[in-house]
């Protein structure tokens, strides 16, 4: 499943707030992040408890160009967790989008 930057923008927008899991590596988000929990890929999988979620709550995965963020979704998916969305084009794409564009 996916979500594209337009959408998720929106949801970012929204007043219910949504679940993010930020797969980049530790300096990376703490250089420029909107948000979510932190656990990079390289140690996703061993630290999969850290991902501090529901196995049903919907989770939407980001990076930065969003193919860590798809490895990282399998990885949720195969580890039972059953709603995970990847940002396609990661925080990239989100960062192209026009100013205001939430329609």
């Amino acid at each position: 499943m996916e979500i594209n930057a337009k959408h998720f923008k929106q949801r970012l927008l929204a007043p219910e707030g949504i679940n993010i899991l930020d797969v980049r590596e530790a300096i990376e988000f703490h250089t420029y992040n909107i948000g979510g929990t932190n656990v990079p890929l390289s140690i996703l999988f061993s630290s999969i408890e850290a991902v501090g979620y529901n196995k049903t709550d919907e989770i939407i995965v980001i990076c930065k160009a969003g193919i860590r963020s798809k490895t990282a979704q399998a990885i949720l998916l195969q580890n039972g967790y059953n709603n995970v969305k990847n940002l396609t084009g990661g925080l990239l794409a989100l960062q192209r989008l026009p100013s205001g564009t939430t329609t």
